[in-house]
């Protein structure tokens, strides 16, 4: 398993256990906090939420922020945007295709949904607990690359240009629980997300190769983003990829995150 994939599931179990105690401690003031609504304390219908779970998979690059609005008791919507990145392809370290730098990188996301607070199992009015609801999202991820290429026919390394662009739409249906610490705070944790997404991938070469060099290019790349891209395997690896350099399919898709936000 992954170094970042063991660094979420353990922020995971942590930010859990220490919710559970606030929620414990909650419990016991609930009366006393209901009475005090009712006679007029300030209700806070906006949060504005932080996404903490691409960038421990995309890198520091990846900053989404989104906002979240109450619609009555028991229903919310929320709007996420931010830039998203390729992660590193460095990992490339056979001796006849190397990852010399990054000459460009850029990436968007862009995502919405509704929420349904499910007022049977909750003790408290949105956005506080279990939700669920319909999901929209759309990545986009760009990156240009110079590489250092031997040729399969040998001779001297020479170096090779590329643009590597991937887009994914994912519409779904999701379940989380929001908990609210110190009135201010929330902890958004979307566990349960599937969908159907749209992928489309394109890498672009600016030398002319051969077909043999342009097939171990492809082939390399690919197997690069088998390692860095989540899922990246059962949807886009291998294919039409491998040989063309771009492919573009209809899979599985899946929304897992983990927000902290702040209410107002």
């Amino acid at each position: 398993m992954k170094k970042s994939t063991w660094l979420l599931l353990i922020l995971t179990f942590i930010l859990i256990a220490v919710v559970e105690l606030k929620a414990t401690a909650q419990d016991t003031l609930k009366t006393s906090d209901a009475n005090k609504t009712k006679k007029g304390k300030k209700e806070f219908k906006n949060t504005i939420h932080m996404n903490v779970t691409n960038p421990l998979i995309f890198g520091s690059r990846a900053i989404i922020f989104g906002y979240e609005r109450v619609m009555g008791k028991h229903q919310s919507f929320t709007v996420d945007i931010g830039s998203t990145d390729f992660p590193s392809l460095n990992i490339i370290g056979d001796d006849s295709l190397k990852a010399k730098n990054t000459t460009g990188q850029s990436g968007l996301h862009v995502s919405g949904d509704y929420r349904f607070y499910l007022a049977k199992e909750n003790k408290y009015e949105a956005p506080h607990g279990l939700y669920i609801g319909p999901y929209f999202g759309y990545n986009k991820f760009e990156r240009d690359h110079t590489w250092t290429i031997t040729s399969v026919m040998g001779g001297a390394p020479f170096d090779v240009d590329s643009k590597t662009i991937m887009s994914v739409t994912t519409v779904g249906f999701q379940m989380g629980y929001q908990f609210i610490l110190w009135k201010r705070v929330s902890l958004d944790l979307i566990m349960i997300g599937p969908g159907v997404a749209f992928y489309s991938l394109k890498a672009s070469l600016g030398t002319n190769l051969s077909e043999a060099d342009r097939q171990k290019f492809f082939e390399k790349l690919n197997d690069a983003l088998t390692e860095k891209f989540p899922g990246y395997a059962w949807t886009l690896g291998g294919g039409d990829f491998k040989v063309k350099g771009s492919t573009n399919t209809t899979s599985f898709g899946y929304k897992y995150v983990i927000q902290i936000g702040f209410r107002f």
